[in-house]
């Protein structure tokens, strides 16, 4: 089985992440093009089976501008922070439809000691809250099933960093679910080793668990009317 990071992968985003300033990364480019980049082009393209049996709709896409990669460089315009670059890398499968509206993803992120593979919306609009909020609440029994199943909750975790204080109004209050309600993120994730992004299982890992968050997926995508 073909390995894709190596440790010279986090060793340089650790020395990014030490060394954030455009002379060093411009001196070591050459680096992060051979050893974070273009390694993860290469899990793009091997990915390409693994999503297309999830479903027909999703993409990784390979290419180094425009695709499915994150650019390392941050967008510093409106952050305190004026660091120039991430001390990470992060791939987003995304869903055909993306670009026209609100869709969730699939998310794959590279970093140090904190690696992670995730999937759904993370910051949606107010609107797009809306309808997956009533969604829940009109099909209750199909949001314990795609994010209450025992399997599920032992391998992911719903993100709760940004959550309401209390449950939005206008919402029953005996309804079972009703602290979900509070998300502002419909996000499950989990954690992955670095012993497992730069060994050979990394692919099979990487396709059980784009199988295994499927069904998170495929109910956000019905609350928006798209496609799985």
């Amino acid at each position: 089985m073909a390995t894709y990071f190596s440790d010279k992968s986090l060793r340089f985003l650790r020395n990014l992440a030490r060394h954030n300033e455009r002379t060093w990364f411009h001196a070591n480019k050459h680096v992060y093009e051979a050893e974070v980049r273009e390694p993860f082009r290469r899990l793009l393209v091997d990915l390409q089976p693994d999503l297309l049996s999830v479903s027909p709709h999703y993409r990784a896409e390979p290419r180094a501008v425009g695709g499915s990669l994150f650019r390392i460089q941050r967008d510093t315009r409106f952050a305190n922070d004026k660091s120039p670059y991430k001390g990470w890398q992060g791939a987003r499968l995304f869903h055909a439809r993306s670009r026209e509206t609100a869709a969730p993803s699939f998310y794959l992120h590279l970093q140090p000691g904190n690696s992670f593979i995730g999937a759904g919306l993370w910051h949606p609009e107010t609107p797009t809250l809306r309808r997956i909020r009533q969604f829940i609440v009109d099909n209750p029994g199909s949001w314990k099933t795609a994010a209450h199943a025992p399997a599920f909750k032992r391998r992911f975790a719903l993100e709760e960093d940004d959550m309401l204080v209390r449950p939005p109004r206008g919402f029953p209050e005996d309804f079972p679910f009703l602290d979900d309600l509070r998300h502002r993120n419909f996000v499950a994730s989990r954690a992955i080793d670095d012993a497992t992004m730069t060994g050979p299982r990394l692919r099979s890992v990487l396709a059980r668990d784009v199988q295994a968050l499927a069904p998170f997926v495929d109910y956000l995508c019905a609350a928006l009317d798209l496609e799985f």
